[in-house]
């Protein structure tokens, strides 16, 4: 398998890991309004009505004429007859027509009546039945608490482009448009293959509590990472260190069908890192194998068989930050997303820390609110690539470019938003 001469950079990497997405995105399928939160939208849609459907109040209070009203004070009202009444629900077309002298009483988001160019809000009247005084017309100025008709949405018009990922206030839009189904990218399906002799899952913790092994936390951990992009995950059975089960284990994922294969460790130099030896015997070709980046350099990719490989390093923390940065991206776009990477924001760091070899380094930080509106960023804690922990706690990776051996107190860099953590700050 071929590989680059010169390991490519982090946004090197993550530009070329992306390209594989293209042509390859998630066939579209038209899904009940209900199921498509958080599912891509798979083409533009279009409102066939206006929203609002009519001009309506903005305000409890009166419709009226603005110029019965302009003039009117405290001191000298203007008393106008009530002629009905417009609820929420009401229909506009049954509603009398407000002429000059005359006013309607008139609740939030009710139609307004025909001839009516203003609502005075309740509290600037004296809230009579038969007969209303006005004594403050400010209302009555610029668009006179109406809210016109398509105003949120015109007839005709583009609500969303393709690819818009489709969040709780565009269920909500949707419904208001009468869209019962949408058309939406299918999930994408991921393949996780795992291995290493020294790992076991939770059924086998007695081993662990012995000594002898260690429980595969990435099998727990990467899966929920790749769904919160979007993905149905299936996770292979954990792979003995040898070629053949490896090979195995590989052909059998592809063989019950994915857009995505991802396999865990076995792809830096060890004794038992067979995973580029197993690529290559099924027909797979490799991009890179390596990036300049800590912690996770030992990050490939490539293609098997049609499919997307991406081979994430071993170590929790390792897998855990080359799963967000690459994985997770990767994810959203194969699953149709116009937007698919991560957040970046600028930060003030305030701890010291050692970076001391030439490359980018991701620093796992908790993200805080600062006095002058900079989020400030802390260490979460040790920075080694198997202590998950400190991954657990952080809601951002502080990237520190290879040209910064330490970071300072005070320094301004750039941070990128753990993408399955929600950023709460106190």
């Amino acid at each position: 398998m071929s590989t680059a001469p010169t390991p490519p950079s982090f946004d090197e990497a993550l530009n070329a890991i992306l390209a594989q997405a293209a042509g390859r995105t998630t066939s579209i399928d038209a899904v009940p309004l209900t199921q498509a939160l958080g599912c891509a939208l798979g083409g533009a849609v279009r409102s066939g009505v206006a929203l609002p459907p009519w001009d309506n109040a903005g305000m409890d209070g009166y419709a009226v004429q603005r110029e019965d009203v302009t003039a009117a004070s405290r001191a000298m009202p203007c008393t106008l007859t009530v002629i009905g009444e417009s609820a929420a629900g009401a229909d506009a077309t049954m509603l009398p027509t407000v002429r000059s002298g005359t006013a309607l009483r008139i609740m939030t988001g009710a139609p307004v009546p025909p001839g009516a160019d203003a609502v005075i809000r309740i509290e600037d009247t004296d809230r009579g039945l038969a007969q209303v005084s006005v004594f403050d017309p400010r209302d009555a100025l610029g668009r006179g608490n109406i809210r016109p008709r398509g105003e949120d949405v015109a007839a005709g018009s583009e609500l969303f482009a393709r690819g818009t990922t489709i969040g709780a206030a565009h269920l909500g839009v949707l419904a208001s448009i009468g869209a019962h189904t949408v058309s939406v990218h299918r999930a994408p399906r991921v393949a996780i293959v795992s291995g290493g002799d020294e790992l076991v899952m939770l059924d086998r913790f007695a081993e662990v509590e012995a000594g002898r092994r260690i429980v595969s936390s990435t099998s727990y951990a990467l899966p929920a990472l790749l769904r919160s992009a979007g993905a149905e995950v299936h996770t292979s059975p954990l792979v003995p260190d040898t070629l053949e089960a490896l090979t195995a284990a590989l052909a059998a994922a592809l063989d019950q069908g994915c857009d995505l294969l991802i396999t865990t460790g076995g792809v830096s130099v060890g004794a038992h890192d067979y995973t580029r030896e197993a690529l290559a015997a099924l027909g797979g070709t490799q991009t890179f194998w390596r990036a300049r980046i800590r912690p996770g350099g030992p990050i490939g990719t490539g293609t098997v068989r049609g499919v997307p490989w991406i081979g994430l390093p071993g170590n929790p923390v390792s897998t855990m930050v080359t799963g967000s940065l690459f994985a997770w991206p990767l994810v959203r776009a194969l699953g149709g997303h116009a937007q698919v990477k991560p957040l970046r924001l600028p930060v003030r760091m305030l701890d010291t820390a050692d970076t001391a070899a030439p490359l980018t380094h991701f620093l796992r930080v908790v993200l805080q609110n600062g006095a002058d509106g900079v989020p400030e960023a802390r260490l979460a804690g040790a920075q080694g690539s198997n202590l998950l922990r400190t991954m657990a706690l952080a809601n951002a990776l502080l990237v520190v470019p290879p040209e910064i051996a330490r970071t300072e107190s005070g320094m301004l860099l750039t941070a990128i938003l753990l993408p399955d953590v929600p950023l709460m700050t106190s």
